[in-house]
Order: structure tokens, then C-alpha cells, then sequence
């Protein structure tokens, strides 16, 4: 019965040590979270006004007009660039963003993928290894943005995604990754990136007319790539956000149910004191008894 009640409350022990540090990861999570929710609030009005008067200005443009990062053409190659963590303890974050990246290739993109044509740029460690682990096609010059985040390194990343665009390396880019909507909700989406999607008009909408200044071809060369470096950072700071959310989420749970294993434990702990107590009181009752006999 003692080296029973030794094991429980070694257990106890153990999952009070879990818990104190659940509690220090949720709240360091939670002091990241407000800085990185701080981060995309203020970015993506700016992000999706650029994003949506590019789609724009390519849907209202002539054809006449060249605009090489917009071209539509068969989709042969394609550059999948998915957005994970660089550490876990976040829930299924992770794997949910590889498992909409297989689920995306699967869908659309099984031919090229048959072929060998699809190539991944995982931005993240944890996607990085997954790929590489499962001998996927991997891109791996941009997967440690997160060590040092900033719209620079992002940048690079964009900007050789442009680069290979345009000499017609990938026909198709598309960015998937989780969009943040609060602590404890994130949309995993897969988003078009290039071609340059053009906006669907809805029914009655007129045309847009712009008028550009210095020139349309000038404008739209220096400003094309701008908004889409933009847009990969916009990408990455709601992924980021995300991973907050999601590991300050999974801390708290795992807090709740190391504090629900320490209270079912000590129930059992105090049960089985009680029962050796007892155990040993009737003994000495006994053999009380058994003398005076």
C-alpha cells in the first residue's frame, strides 16, 4: 500500500510541475498574442485596399497593356508557399496548415504533382521538415523568416516568387496559410497569389476608371510588386498571430486537464490513505482483542 501512495503522489507531483509550466508558456503566448494581433490589425485594412485595387486596375486595364505578373497561361508548374510555426505546442496549427496544403494539391494540382511540377517554399520550421520528411519538392532559403521577422526578409521571399513567375518557372503561386480572427479562432485558406486574381464584378457594378500618373506602364511595373510584397506580409503577420492564438489556447486547455488529473489523483491518493488508515486500525483492534482473549 505505501509504494502505491508513493506512485501517486509522484504522479501528483508530476503533473503539478506540468501545470506550473502550461501556465507560463499560456502566458507568455498571451503577452506575444497582443503584440502580434496589435501587428495585423494595423496592417490589414492597408494590405486588402492594395490587395483589392490591384485586382482592380488588372481588371479594368486594356489587354494591350503588358503586365507579365498577371498573365494567365496552362498551369504546367506550380509553387505552393504554405505558413507554419517555427515550434509546436500550438494544437493542430501546424498540421492543419500541411494537411490544407495536401488537401490543395490533391484537389487542383494532382497531374502536376504526378509530374514532380509542384514545389513548396514553406515559410516556418515545422512546415519545412514536414515537407522535406515526406520528400516533397522544397524551396529551403525561407523557412527561418520567423527568427528574425520583418517586411524585409519577407520580401526576399515574395520577390523570388515574382522572379520565378516571371521566367516561367511556376505558372501558378498560391500562399496557404491561417488567417486570424481571434485567440481561439483561426481560417486556414488557400489564397491565389499570382497570376494577379482579377475581382469578380458583381451584378450592375461598373467599370473603374483610373487615371494614372506619371504612366500607366511606369505605375503599374513599380507598383505591381510592391502590393504583392505587401500581401506575402500581411500572409505571414496573420500566421504569426495565429500561432499565438493557438498556443495560448492549447496551454490553457492543457492546464485545465493537468489540474483535472492532479484533483481525480489526490481523490484517489486521500481514498487509498483512508483505506490504509483503516487497515491498519483494524489490525491493532484485532490484536488488541487477541491479547485480552
Amino acid at each position: 500500500m505505501s509504494g502505491q501512495l508513493k506512485e501517486v503522489r509522484n504522479r501528483i507531483k508530476f503533473f503539478s510541475s506540468t501545470q506550473q509550466m502550461t501556465k507560463a508558456m499560456k502566458m507568455v503566448s498571451a503577452a506575444k498574442l497582443r503584440r502580434a494581433q496589435d501587428a495585423i490589425i494595423q496592417m490589414r485594412p492597408y494590405a486588402q485596399k492594395l490587395q483589392e485595387m490591384l485586382g482592380n486596375i488588372v481588371s479594368s486595364v486594356s489587354s494591350d497593356v503588358n503586365m507579365p505578373l498577371a498573365e494567365e497561361r496552362l498551369v504546367e508548374k506550380v509553387l505552393l508557399i504554405p505558413i507554419t510555426s517555427d515550434r509546436g505546442l500550438c494544437g493542430a496549427y501546424n498540421s492543419n496548415v500541411t494537411k490544407l496544403t495536401r488537401l490543395v494539391i490533391a484537389e487542383k494540382y494532382s497531374a502536376q504533382h504526378a509530374k514532380g511540377n509542384v514545389v513548396i517554399l514553406p515559410i516556418g520550421k515545422k512546415g519545412y521538415e514536414y515537407f522535406l520528411r515526406h520528400n516533397y519538392k522544397v524551396v529551403d532559403n525561407y523557412w527561418h523568416l520567423f527568427a528574425d521577422l520583418s517586411f524585409e526578409n519577407v520580401r526576399n521571399a515574395a520577390v523570388y516568387a515574382q522572379e520565378a513567375f516571371l521566367k516561367k518557372e511556376f505558372d501558378r503561386v498560391e500562399i496557404i496559410y491561417s488567417q486570424f480572427k481571434n485567440a481561439a479562432t483561426q481560417a486556414f485558406i488557400s489564397e491565389p497569389y499570382l497570376p494577379i486574381p482579377k475581382m469578380e464584378k458583381s451584378k450592375g457594378q461598373k467599370n473603374i476608371d483610373f487615371i494614372f500618373e506619371p504612366s500607366r506602364e511606369i505605375l503599374l511595373q513599380e507598383l505591381m510588386p510592391k502590393i504583392l510584397n505587401t500581401q506575402v506580409y500581411k500572409a505571414v503577420l496573420d500566421a504569426n498571430a495565429s500561432e499565438h492564438g493557438a498556443r495560448m489556447t492549447a496551454m490553457d486547455k492543457a492546464t485545465e486537464n493537468a489540474n483535472d488529473l492532479i484533483r481525480t489523483l489526490k481523490i484517489s491518493y486521500n481514498r487509498a490513505r483512508q483505506a490504509a488508515i483503516t487497515t491498519e486500525l483494524t489490525e491493532i483492534v484485532s490484536g488488541a482483542a487477541a491479547l485480552e482473549g
